[in-house]
Parts: C-alpha cells; structure tokens; sequence
C-alpha cells in the first residue's frame, strides 16, 4: 500500500510540474507575443512620426522656395510695372502661377516667366506646355521665348498689356483701368488674357496668401 502511495504522490507531482512548465510557457509565449505586438506598433508609430516630419520639412522646404521668388521677383516688378498701370501685386503673382514660383523648365532655362510664345528660332525654343482649351488640359508642344533675365521677362511682360496685341492695341484696356488688384485680376479674364476660367481666383489667393499687394504701395 505504502508504495502505491509513493507512485500516486510522485504521479501527481510530476503532473503538477508539468503544468506549472506549461503555465511558464504559456505566460512565456504570451509575454513574447505581447512585446512583438507592442514593438510592431511602436515601429509604426515611428514610421507615422518621421513621414509627418519629412512632409512638414518638406512643406517648409517649398515655403521658403516661394517666399525666396517672391522676394527676388518683388522689387524687380515694383521696378518695371510703376506708372504703367499694371499693379506688381499682379505681376507677381502671375509670376509665381505661371512659372510655379519659378520652378518651371521654362523659367529656370529660359527666364521666360509668363509663358509667352515666340516665333524666331534664334530667341525661341520649343517646349511641352498644358493650355486650357475647349473646357479642358491638353498637352500642346509650342515655342516659347528665350529672355536672359527675370527683368527682361517682366518688361516684355508690360509691354503687352501696354501695347495690346497685334490684332487689338486695346485688348487690356479694362486691366489697366482696374485700380484695385481684385479688379485687375478678374479683367485679365475678361479681356482674354487667361484661358483658364480660374485664373483670376487664383491670383487673388496668392495676393492674399502672401499679402502680395505691399509692393503696390
């Protein structure tokens, strides 16, 4: 009897040793899959962080591009437009909406800031560009003109609305009535200058995203 005794107790204490190494590998495993859970979302949140931080150095990058174009384009304008009628404010931000603050292939190889086209292949040269046409963006391959400085590309810039086109001497007489940038902005649309039924939007956004009017004054 005595030794059946001794092999229950030695059964159930085997019985019990062998739950308390499940119980050990159980909380072990848990504990692992735990932490790996924990880790995979501390990774993400990092990741989540330093995206949000490149997109913030990224935004403040284009922000300072913008604000040095502003700044070199200002005076210049300030310069060319006074007592033509043509108010920088407009010239500016026409500037920055047409050649993207100055990053457009056109602007940077060629100086030509406004898109304007040309004809002469010895001062012209062709490029890709995206024209407003018939309600929608195409793609159009035209030739633009060659200036050799930002100055250069504002003084033909005025002269266009000075001059008028070829068909019209007074096809921007309305713009340069406008005494007000608001005013100016919605008479480039109307006197044909934009095809882009925005336009006018967009540079009274700019003027007053970048409180662009302080070069009028």
């Amino acid at each position: 009897m005595a030794g059946h005794r001794k092999t229950r107790k030695g059964k159930q204490t085997t019985t019990i040793l062998v739950v308390r190494v499940f119980a050990i590998i159980l909380l072990c495993l848990g504990l692992f899959v735990a932490f790996r859970y924990y880790r995979r979302q501390a990774l993400q949140q990092e990741q989540i962080r330093q995206a949000e931080l490149t997109k913030q150095e990224a935004a403040a990058k284009l922000l300072r591009q913008k604000k040095a174009f502003i700044q070199k384009v200002g005076p210049i304008s300030q310069k060319v437009d006074k007592g033509t009628g043509l108010l920088p404010s407009i010239t500016i931000a026409q500037a920055c909406l047409e050649s993207n603050y100055g990053q457009s292939a056109l602007s940077q190889k060629y100086n030509n800031l406004f898109g304007v086209k040309g004809t002469n292949p010895n001062t012209s040269a062709v490029m890709t560009t995206k024209e407003y046409s018939n309600g929608k963006w195409v793609t159009v391959k035209a030739r633009f003109q060659i200036y050799d400085s930002y100055e250069a590309s504002i003084r033909a810039h005025v002269r266009l609305f000075q001059q008028g086109t070829s068909w019209n001497k007074d096809q921007y007489k309305d713009v340069l009535a406008a005494k007000d940038y608001k005013s100016q902005a919605k008479a480039l649309v109307t006197d044909g200058y934009a095809t882009d039924p925005d336009y006018s939007t967009k540079l009274i956004n700019l003027i007053e995203q970048y409180n662009l009017n302080k070069y009028d004054n």
